[in-house]
């Protein structure tokens, strides 16, 4: 058996207010959007219709925000719970303070915000993050908090 890589923190490396960058970015593609837009059968017109979106505010098509909070979340895991997560316990206070747009580059920052043993398994901890995206300008496209359940470090 291939012994796993380990490239995420166990629970006891984390302390509340470290900040961590990430290193990976994405550029959002057309086909990214459309993928999984069409995927997650989300029929508006928002993500899917050029020639509507032309004639919005916007003056093109935005990028589905349920892939710019999964795009996100999936930068924020290298550096935070690749190997050492066990569950994923929920999501609160999701916001997209501004749109992304096909061809923007999204970069990600996760704060540790809170941290606690787990009260029914000794061998875990809760670990609440506080992940954020900016596009290329620094502006920022998403802020959600997350709720991890981490392994500890074995003895």
């Amino acid at each position: 058996m291939e012994q796993e890589i380990i490239y995420g923190k166990w629970f006891e490396d984390f302390e509340v207010g470290m900040t961590i960058p990430h290193a990976l970015r994405r550029t959002v593609t057309e086909a990214d959007n459309t993928v999984f837009t069409t995927m997650t059968m989300n029929p508006s017109r928002l993500h899917l219709d050029a020639a509507y979106m032309a004639e919005s505010e916007y003056g093109q098509v935005l990028v589905n925000s349920l892939f710019t909070l999964s795009t996100l979340v999936g930068i924020s895991v290298l550096e935070t719970t690749h190997g050492t997560s066990t569950a994923n316990l929920g999501f609160e206070n999701v916001t997209f303070p501004a749109p992304v747009f096909i061809g923007d580059t999204l970069s990600g920052l996760t704060q540790v915000i809170e941290l606690r043993p787990s009260a029914s398994r000794p061998e875990l901890g809760i670990v609440t993050f506080e992940h954020r995206a900016a596009k290329q300008s620094g502006e920022i496209v998403c802020v959600a908090r997350r709720k991890a359940m981490m392994k500890r470090r074995p003895a």
